[in-house]
């Protein structure tokens, strides 16, 4: 095993690799930095927008991070970039599991953890913000008040994932957290507008719940599950299943107004995080804040502060970059590409995670997340197919009219 000191610089060196995809990301070629803060514009917008103005865009995430004008349709990233922001993207989602887990381990204040992880993005967008690194979105107090509730689910899928990492093994939490299109195809069936996926989109729904069954099942034990991480686990995969299912039909909104609006990808996650960021307080607010005092004195007579930290704010910045750059990589390739690079990465947090804090995965375990990681897969390519059919049957249908 690497000692804290060889630990330490692998982290330092992932960081660096980080900063370099981060860099790549952001190159706009054909345009500039913008200078100064945007003037704030308010319009008068409807304000029954509740499913009109939330969730990234897919044409919008091929804006870098820089803003300016969305890159042509037929514009290719080169394989330098992609290759770039996947490291960026894998590098960061490992390191934040990684700190994550060691903050949560050190303080027993796992809702206060992820409000202070939120709290590094915003910084973070306020540094590119302020000096105009990054154009400044333009928004309407009607705009705000119609992406708040899905600030709501963000800051839910965020908190519970935390909490769920906090309360058991990291490998577990992730392959729990693989079952979220379980939870996604059943509010597609109860949330209008409906929709019905294909019998083998649900057939590798049910290989996903085997697999999850399988890593709960112990061997010599047979099931033993930590409820309080299956539980915030499962919590978390409902709040982002709800995150999608009501931003679906805002996307459209979004992409006729970026152009005057500045919510690029990047934007539209800035002004997410920070929504999300203020409902967690809240959270914090009502759960911890009567403890926290006295949880932060007995957290630092057993480690120090600067300890504590250190870890929050690494967490929070890695989760914060890795977003950006999972975007940004996710719209500049098609969907097959975007459900083996999401199937690599979870397999990569898994085993890394494992490995790292010494994680015991016995033979249910071990074959369970892959059986729950392979449905992942491939009922994304079920889906997939599904869409295309639907498209060319809807083709025919208004041909033969």
């Amino acid at each position: 095993k690497r000692g804290p000191s060889g630990f330490q610089e692998m982290m330092m060196r992932s960081a660096l690799l980080l900063a370099a995809a981060a860099s790549a990301s952001a190159l706009h070629l054909g345009g500039a930095p913008q200078g100064g803060l945007a003037t704030a514009k308010l319009q008068a917008r409807g304000t029954g927008a509740l499913l009109r103005s939330a969730m990234p865009l897919k044409v919008a995430e091929l804006e870098h991070i820089k803003g300016g004008a969305p890159a042509a349709a037929d514009e290719k990233a080169s394989p330098l970039k992609l290759m770039l922001l996947i490291l960026g993207w894998y590098i960061g989602n490992t390191a934040y599991n990684v700190y994550n887990k060691k903050a949560c381990a050190l303080i027993h204040a796992h809702w206060t953890v992820a409000f202070a992880q939120l709290v590094v993005g915003v910084v973070w967008t306020l540094f590119l913000w302020v000096p105009g690194i990054r154009k400044t979105p333009i928004l309407s107090m009607a705009d705000i008040k119609s992406l708040a509730p899905i600030g709501l689910f963000a800051a839910s899928a965020h908190g519970g994932s935390v909490l769920a990492m906090g309360a058991g093994a990291v490998s577990f939490a992730q392959i729990v957290k693989a079952a979220e299109p379980v939870y996604v195809a059943l509010l597609c069936l109860l949330v209008p507008p409906v929709e019905v996926k294909s019998a083998l989109a649900y057939a590798m729904l049910m290989v996903i719940v085997g697999g999850v069954g399988l890593a709960c099942v112990k061997e010599g034990k047979g099931v033993d599950i930590n409820m309080m991480a299956f539980g915030w686990a499962s919590f978390a995969n409902l709040a982002a299943a709800l995150k999608g299912k009501l931003g679906k039909d805002v996307s459209h909104h979004l992409k006729s107004l970026v152009a005057t609006n500045n919510m690029s990808v990047a934007n539209t996650y800035a002004v997410m995080n920070m929504l999300s960021a203020a409902w967690t307080l809240i959270v914090v607010i009502l759960a911890e804040g009567s403890t926290l005092k006295a949880e932060w004195a007995h957290a630092t007579a057993k480690v120090a502060g600067s300890e504590i930290i250190k870890n929050v704010v690494l967490s929070g910045f890695f989760f914060y970059l890795y977003n950006e750059l999972a975007f940004l990589f996710l719209a500049e390739v098609g969907p097959v590409t975007s459900s083996v690079m999401n199937t690599a990465k979870r397999v990569i947090v898994i085993i890394a995670c494992a490995i790292i804090f010494g994680e015991k995965m016995d033979r249910n375990a071990k074959l369970g997340a892959a059986v729950a990681v392979g449905g992942v897969f491939l009922y994304s390519l079920a889906e997939e197919a599904d869409k295309k059919a639907k498209a060319a049957a809807a083709k025919a249908k208004v041909a033969a009219k």
